[in-house]
């Protein structure tokens, strides 16, 4: 069964949510990837003024490519969470509370959402162009001369995810796996 969440998500939502939960996110959100952290994380080091609050917020990694005519935009599927785990751990220490993108995290980001309370959800790579269809806004907050990697503010609706690590730290990259070889009459046991 399918929940439905309106962003932003407030710590309750965050820590009711398991690992392989399948959500529907409605509201606003955050957009960006390597270089958008960068440059958040190098604010934060130099004490100036972030160009959004990251407080409660959730932020999808993204660049969504130019929109058609008629549209929002163009293909937004996820890309490699991997390369913002060097920043995520400094920007969940902020209050961001959800991020989106695919592929499995470092312990180091485990570790931080654990300790402050935030979630991930994996949304589905290669389905870009579907997942357009579930963005109805979008602005440009901070660094439009970065293209695609701006940060960006997106509202959504019904936008598909599946919590991949919860905040007490379950994995389905750890769990499912696991799972799968632990199943003594499978077929699949000579995989493992």
């Amino acid at each position: 069964m399918k929940k439905r969440l309106n962003l932003p998500l407030s710590a309750n939502d965050v820590r009711s949510l398991r690992a392989g939960d399948q959500i529907l996110l409605s509201g606003e959100l955050l957009t960006g990837r390597d270089v958008a952290h960068k440059r958040l994380c190098a604010l934060l080091e130099a004490g100036e003024q972030l160009p959004c609050t990251l407080a409660g917020e959730a932020i999808y990694y993204v660049g969504p490519t130019p929109a058609s005519p008629g549209h929002v935009v163009g293909s937004a599927g996820p890309t490699t969470s991997a390369r913002m785990d060097k920043y995520a751990p400094r920007l969940i220490e902020q209050g961001l509370r959800a991020m989106i993108g695919k592929g499995s995290r470092s312990s180091a980001v485990v570790e931080a959402m654990k300790r402050y309370g935030c979630v991930y959800f994996a949304a589905i790579g290669g389905a870009g162009a579907l997942l357009a269809q579930r963005i109805t806004a979008l602005d440009v907050l901070a660094w439009d001369e970065l293209g695609c990697e701006a940060l960006r503010r997106i509202r959504v609706d019904d936008f598909p995810v599946i919590v991949a690590i919860d905040a007490e730290g379950h994995s389905l990259y750890e769990e499912g796996p696991a799972e799968w070889c632990s199943d003594p009459g499978g077929s699949h046991s000579e995989n493992c």
